[in-house]
């Protein structure tokens, strides 16, 4: 059977070819009419608008690329969920490039994964897509290899790039992106307010801007209700449940012990707990923890598990309508920001002698 055109719409419905791109595509007005019944037409015969089509006429292709670190990082779907959701609604479609298929975590590891994302950013302006949304990886980067900013750079001049909690700095990219210092102050002045003096940090990469903020925030909060921050109580490199476990076992295994710990991320947050059940130690009556992300699985935690929220459906919904913006060559703000909010649930309590 004959695929039905765009010319035997248009034939059916006594009108022009014109009058029905002009419906498919929304860009001129159209008689009420006119317009129910060329749709009632397209509904009846099931028709697809062809997408090539679309693209040489309006010199767009409805594809996004989105490029992300770790699929398997609960915190990147939820916002790819919100990302999708107003995507479609938008009449985009997208593909999806994970950079990273180990949760090893080395040197070695994140060397591919910048290469990955060269190789991405490569494929994604090859199918001429219409914008690109990175998060994570270089984007992540406090000192980012010139080259690697600068190739983001050249393909901005080709195509819209979004940036989510990102910056690479001395770059002019346009971000959404949490404010993660004052999610780490919400922590941690969360756990001073219940008391605790004696608080850890654990988790993060030093070499990460995200991490170096939310460290910025810790420290803040800590200094100004003039309590000490104790080098051995600050571990980092790790972002997995797996290092939870490991830095909160060597917390609990030290003469002097925090009575809470304040988690970079949910991940950590659960190795955390994990560690604590193992050694005995009774959450939140004997150490109160909170993460940080507020993924799903924070509440599936028993005790359920206290954390910052960053909005991350709303920051991807936000992202896709951003993005769209500037397809169309609208102007956006250079920086929008999503301020985080502290989610209080059964892992943090009133500090006890």
């Amino acid at each position: 059977m004959r695929p039905v055109t765009v010319y035997d719409i248009a034939r059916e419905a006594n009108v022009s070819v014109a009058t029905v791109s002009r419906v498919l595509n929304n860009t001129a007005p159209v008689k009420k009419e006119t317009r129910d019944r060329i749709v009632a037409l397209m509904n009846k015969h099931q028709f697809q608008p062809n997408a090539l089509a679309r693209s040489l006429t309006r010199k767009e292709t409805g594809m996004i690329g989105f490029i992300l670190p770790d699929i398997t990082n609960p915190f990147f779907p939820e916002v790819l969920s919100g990302f999708d959701y107003e995507a479609r609604k938008l009449g985009y479609t997208y593909f999806l490039c994970d950079t990273i298929s180990t949760n090893e975590e080395n040197q070695r590891l994140y060397d591919r994964q910048y290469e990955r994302e060269s190789q991405y950013l490569s494929l994604l302006m090859e199918k001429q897509v219409d914008g690109i949304v990175m998060i994570g990886g270089r984007v992540d980067l406090a000192k980012p290899d010139p080259a690697l900013a600068h190739e983001l750079e050249e393909v901005a001049k080709r195509v819209p790039v979004l940036l989510l909690n990102g910056s690479l700095p001395k770059t002019k990219l346009n971000r959404v992106a949490a404010d993660q210092k004052l999610g780490a102050q919400l922590a941690v002045q969360h756990l001073i307010d219940l008391g605790h003096r004696d608080i850890a940090v654990i988790g993060g990469f030093s070499k990460m801007t995200n991490t170096q903020q939310r460290l910025a925030g810790f420290r803040t909060a800590m200094k100004d209700a003039g309590l000490p921050v104790h080098r051995e109580w600050v571990m980092t490199e790790g972002f997995s449940v797996e290092k939870g476990q490991e830095f909160t076992t060597h917390l609990l295994n030290a003469k002097r012990r925090p009575s809470a710990i304040f988690c970079m991320n949910d991940l950590l947050a659960i190795g955390a707990l994990k560690a604590a059940h193992r050694a005995g130690i009774a959450v939140p009556e004997q150490l109160s923890i909170v993460g940080y992300d507020d993924i799903p699985q924070a509440t599936y935690c028993i005790p359920e598990l206290t954390t910052v929220s960053l909005l991350s459906q709303e920051t991807g919904r936000q992202a896709a309508r951003t993005l769209d913006k500037m397809i169309a060559g609208k102007k956006v703000p250079f920086l929008q920001t999503i301020v985080p909010e502290l989610i209080i649930r059964e892992t943090t309590a009133p500090y006890q002698p």
